[in-house]
């Protein structure tokens, strides 16, 4: 399907393929798929625009996935990301083994209801054993 936005660059009349924006705290343009919608601080590109693309003297220039397709991970980014998941859980199973007791019970449990006191709409599901 081609796009209803044309190329920012004047006299220019290709449409637009992706989506150039300036992140200036870091000196940094991205140029990436083309934005969903418009927005009055990103410049839309054609393709040909988009190819010769150079970022500015001092800038680094950071070229997103424009196939159109999502990027698939390597083997290596799986398996950080399984090793840090892993992780994770470790240290919270340890964390919850470890949590101190307030007056004999479990620090998480709410304390007793008194009456006339309001309630949140958040409340705590205990697990049934």
């Amino acid at each position: 399907m081609e796009s209803l936005r044309q190329c920012s660059r004047s006299a220019c009349r290709q449409p637009a393929v992706a989506t150039l924006t300036y992140v200036y705290a870091d000196s940094t343009a991205v140029l990436g798929p083309l934005a969903t919608y418009a927005e009055p601080h990103c410049y839309d590109l054609c393709a040909g625009h988009s190819a010769r693309l150079t970022a500015p003297l001092g800038w680094e220039l950071v070229r997103l996935n424009l196939e159109g397709r999502p990027r698939t991970p390597s083997g290596d980014e799986l398996s950080a990301l399984v090793d840090a998941v892993r992780e994770q859980a470790s240290k919270a199973t340890d964390e919850d083994s470890t949590e101190p007791q307030r007056n004999g019970k479990h620090a998480l449990e709410p304390p007793a209801e008194t009456p006339g006191t309001r309630r949140a709409h958040l409340k705590v599901l205990r697990e049934q054993n």
